[in-house]
């Protein structure tokens, strides 16, 4: 194990079968060796076969497979089917990955004259149409910007040749999976595909089984360890004085030039960089709800260092290659632990040193032990810091503790020796009394229907009445217009129509019993011809 390291470490890009235009373009870059996701995925990425790449973040995951991809393209040549179709496809969640991608692209292959293009969300649609249009060979994109366009029939994905999926993890956790596997069914079926990743979970597991076929595996470190070069550190410090703390430490200390301040929210980074700006430390935040503009605006001048402090949310924490990140501030502990892998990666990147400060409170114990337990190492405290009395307490993350923990022993004025942080319970709930106004409400109601039952039932009278009477005094009208045979006296008639009148009553005294005991009211809809009536049962409940 140990020689295949020194050979590793003794290797030059020339030694990879990498062509001068590539090695020339690398060496104007600054970079002499290549590191170990370089050294082992370019051999077997040029020789044609799938890949699956796993690494830190910061290790050169983004030259291990453009360089080799340059070269593939270079060596095929111009395509067969004439003009420039789409050869190859990058898939990025984020839109500054996809940036910086492109950036790659176009560092290393200046001297090859290949085109590529980046599209993504947050910018208008015409110049990338254009883009489309003219042709080009290389495309980096996001999944939704791509699905948009190919909706469009502005995107042709059918002589590609390379895909790559890249942060396949931080993808799936952004819950794009279901645009990856629509886009994935618009690729042909051969087809060379290449897996990177800084973590493997069960679900990027599976969905690179389903990519790859026979794939050589590249995994140069353990899954989820951050950089040993780091120099990691936390803080105890209650919610509210967290504010205070980031201001003391980014003014006492010189040798932060350049500072990543990781928040939870987003509104959160607002806050935190107002909170600087006037303060008197000029810093800017970057985050989902910031257009694309206002980000590049961000990241530029962070990049040229007008601006030292940088606050952002965890779309920051992938992808962003800044050079001299001295320092990562956790302001807020992440929920998830493999984000802070990926955020203190953000410093010591190509083999330099950094350091990664986290702001941890009491409700944050918990986020802090799983994190500590992912990278099988315990984050020292901060030396000279005074901590509150909750951080010297024993913390058992699964255990019971008994008594509401060190919460309710600061609530109780003393500290507990041992036991489980928890939240307080809280206050018990008045009981009320509604159910009483209830039933109260509703035995008044029953009273006054049996004390109106009378009147009711003599207004049901007078309406049948009313009903039945015109027929009684229109039936000689109506008997003059009929054959002779057909006349009937009207005292008959008055009568048959009273008696079909009592009849209807009947049945509709029947049928409003019957409804409510079906738990249903029935309901009067229109008067029919003389004496006779329409009835429906309507869906509201009685009222009993």
């Amino acid at each position: 194990m140990a020689s295949s390291q020194q050979e590793l470490s003794s290797q030059r890009f020339e030694d990879l079968g990498l062509i001068e235009q590539l090695t020339s373009a690398v060496r104007a870059e600054g970079y002499q060796r290549p590191t170990p996701i370089q050294a082992r995925a370019i051999p077997h990425v040029l020789a044609g076969r799938d890949l699956l790449g796993l690494a830190q973040t910061g290790t050169g995951k983004t030259a291990a497979f453009a360089l080799p991809i340059l070269q593939r393209l270079h060596a095929t040549g111009v395509h067969p089917h004439g003009g420039r179709p789409i050869r190859v496809l990058i898939l990025t969640p984020t839109r500054e990955l996809a940036a910086q991608i492109g950036e790659a692209f176009a560092t290393y292959g200046r001297n090859l004259g290949y085109r590529h293009t980046v599209i993504f969300g947050g910018v208008g649609h015409e110049p990338q149409r254009r883009a489309l249009r003219a042709g080009l060979d290389i495309l980096v994109a996001t999944p939704g910007r791509l699905l948009d366009l190919c909706g469009e029939r502005a995107v042709d994905l059918s002589h590609l040749e390379i895909f790559v999926l890249d942060e396949a993890d931080r993808m799936l956790d952004m819950g794009f999976i279901h645009d990856v596997k629509r886009v994935i069914a618009m690729l042909p079926p051969r087809r060379q595909t290449l897996f990177f990743s800084a973590t493997m979970p069960p679900e990027a597991q599976r969905l690179a089984d389903v990519l790859l076929h026979q794939p050589e595996t590249v995994a140069v470190t353990p899954p989820s360890t951050p950089v040993e070069r780091i120099d990691q550190t936390v803080y105890f410090i209650d919610k509210k004085e967290k504010r205070a703390l980031l201001e003391d430490v980014l003014f006492d200390n010189d040798e932060m030039r350049r500072v990543l301040v990781f928040t939870r929210t987003k509104h959160g980074a607002n806050r935190v960089a107002e909170h600087l700006t006037k303060a008197g430390e000029r810093a800017e935040a970057i985050h989902g709800n910031k257009s694309q503009n206002a980000r590049e605006r961000a990241l530029a001048h962070f990049k040229s260092g007008e601006s030292r402090v940088l606050v952002a949310t965890d779309i920051a924490a992938r992808g962003i290659d800044i050079d001299d990140v001295t320092h990562v501030i956790n302001f807020d502990l992440p929920e998830v632990p493999e984000q802070y892998v990926h955020r203190i990666g953000r410093t010591g990147r190509a083999g330099a040193s950094g350091a990664a400060l986290s702001f941890c409170d009491l409700e944050e114990r918990e986020l802090l032990q799983q994190i500590e337990r992912l990278i099988r190492r315990t984050v020292p405290r901060a030396d000279g810091h005074v901590a509150p009395r909750w951080a010297d307490e024993p913390f058992r993350g699964g255990g019971g503790g008994g008594g509401g923990g060190a919460a309710a022993a600061l609530r109780r004025g003393r500290a507990r020796t041992s036991g489980r942080v928890r939240r307080p319970a809280p206050a018990r709930r008045r009981r009320r009394w509604w159910w009483w106004w209830r039933w109260r409400r509703r035995a008044r109601a029953r009273r006054r229907r049996r004390r109106c039952q009378p009147e009711r039932r003599r207004r049901r009278c007078a309406r049948l009445e009313a009903v039945a009477v015109p027929a009684v005094r229109r039936a000689p009208a109506a008997a003059a217009r009929r054959p002779r045979a057909a006349v009937m006296p009207a005292a008959t008639t008055a009568a048959a129509d009273v008696a079909v009148g009592a009849v209807a009553d009947r049945r509709r005294r029947r049928r409003r019993h019957r409804a409510r005991h079906r738990g249903r009211r029935a309901k009067n809809v229109s008067v029919g011809p003389p004496g006779k009536l329409r009835w429906r049962a309507t869906s509201k409940p009685m009222r009993r």
